[in-house]
This record gives C-alpha cells, structure tokens and sequence, in this order.
C-alpha cells in the first residue's frame, strides 16, 4: 500500500538516500530541507508524488506549519522521520556555549518539534509511524563528541516515553541507531569547535579509531529502512551496521559488571 512520509533534512546523506527510495516503489514523499533547490532533480523525476518544504527544524512554529501543510497536501501523513541534525566535535571543555546550545536545538529541540507536530495528526487518524534517527552514540558516548553523544542520549530518553504514551492512539515508534556510515556527516555537515591543545594527544587517538573503522555503505540502509516502515510491528531500536551490536554488547557487559562491583555500597545507600 502507497505510504506518505515526510524525512527532514533529506537534501543529503540518509535523509536523501530514504527519499529516493521510498519515491522509486510509488511512496509520496514530503522532502524538507533548508534549501529545497537541492531537491530539484528528485521534482524533476518523480513530479507529483513529491512535495519539496523548505524546513529550519529549530523553529517550532515552522515545523507545525510543514507539518500541517504536508497533511493536507496528501490527505495523509503516514510517517514522520526526524533525521535533521549535525555532529559537533570538540571536547566538554571545548565547546563554546552557542555551540552547545546549537547542537541541542537542530538534534534535540527539532527533533521534538516536529514530533510534537505530527502526533496529533496521527492521534487523530488513528495510526501512524515516527521514526527517530538517533546513533550508536546515543547508547555509548566517546570522546571528542560529548555534545553530540548528549544531543542523542536525550532522543532516546524524549522517544522512548514518547513511544508508551502515544501507542495507546495507534502510533509506532522507532530509534534508529547507525555506527559509522561514509557519509558527509564527519565532513562538511559537521562543526568543530576551537581545539585546546592539551586535548590534542586525545584527539589524534580518537581520530585514529574512527579512520579505522570499517565505515557502512549508506546506500545499504536503504532496504532496512522499508522494511521497518513496512514491519507491522515494528521495534522500538534497531541498529544500523554490522559492528554496533558487538560494541554496545561489551559497553553494557562492563556496565553491568562495576554496578555489581559496587552493589554492596548501594544497597547499603537504600536505609
């Protein structure tokens, strides 16, 4: 059955991969972007069943607007996917406070926005999908990207209590949750704060992990991003790459083994 989603930030990278793809099997696509020119060719070739909205999700009362305004264009809005949003590298100590607060407002506040947008629409129809992509980052931090690690852990923490309170109307959610995809994400997308040079030692090290890293093919997402659209009951997390599980196995494995270490204490803390 045709779907309509609305992708933000889908002018390039994930964002643009999924659009194509949901708008080759006969989809209506809602495409927001900053600059909507850079969707020009996806108008060119798919005409109709793609409506290009010039999108700032930071802006609340811009994101009701999309939202609504895609909903009466098709009728429908069957599935929302928050993907705008940034990577902003530089340690805690680094970053400036317009850079912090930056970060938050396109990866937490206009994530939130948005959903708080499309709910009511899918409260009242009776079902509908909102698929949060978040990162591998917002279930284990690293150094270097703190803010970022952050911006991502609060997506989990606001979707996660989205997902119990909306499913009662209908609504599915989702957090998609990538690893290391070759896309522009760690190049011109991102934002580097001004480096302190004690830092540095640290920083050469965390680089020398990411370049090592074997990077996913983002064209390969494609597929599993239908089939979870697609999926009747479809899981609150999923990753993305073949290397996350294995990761995030050892993180939560040593996790559980210092809570443990320590459980004497915090029992003992309860009174």
């Amino acid at each position: 059955m045709k779907k309509t989603i609305l992708i933000t930030g889908a002018s390039r990278g994930f964002g643009r991969i999924w659009a194509e793809a949901f708008l080759k099997r006969g989809d209506n696509v809602i495409a927001t972007a900053r600059n909507i020119e850079s969707l020009n060719d996806l108008v060119n070739s798919y005409g109709s069943s793609i409506l290009p909205l010039q999108l700032d999700v930071t802006n609340r009362t811009q994101s009701f607007e999309v939202i609504n305004k895609a909903h009466q264009h098709f009728g429908q809005l069957d599935v929302v996917i928050n993907n705008a949003g940034y990577g902003l590298f530089g340690t805690i100590e680094e970053a400036s406070e317009q850079e912090a607060r930056d970060q938050f407002e396109a990866n937490v506040f206009g994530t939130l926005w948005v959903s708080q947008a499309a709910i009511p629409l899918m409260r009242t129809q009776g079902n509908g999908h909102i698929i949060q992509v978040s990162s591998v980052l917002g279930i284990a931090a690293i150094p270097n990207l703190g803010l970022y690690n952050a911006s991502k852990w609060a997506v989990e923490a606001i979707s996660e209590s989205m997902a119990a309170e909306i499913k009662g109307f209908g609504i599915h959610t989702t957090l998609v949750e990538p690893i290391g995809y070759s896309t522009d994400w760690a190049g011109p997308s991102a934002v580097h704060s001004t480096t302190i040079p004690a830092y540095d030692e640290l920083r050469a090290v965390v680089y020398e992990q990411l370049q090592n890293m074997p990077f996913g093919n983002p064209d390969a997402t494609a597929e599993a991003i239908l089939k979870v659209v697609d999926a009747e009951n479809p899981p609150l997390r999923i990753f993305l790459g073949k290397t996350a599980l294995p990761w995030v196995n050892q993180v939560y494995s040593d996790r559980l083994a210092q809570w443990g270490q320590w459980n004497d204490v915090s029992v003992a803390a309860h009174g």
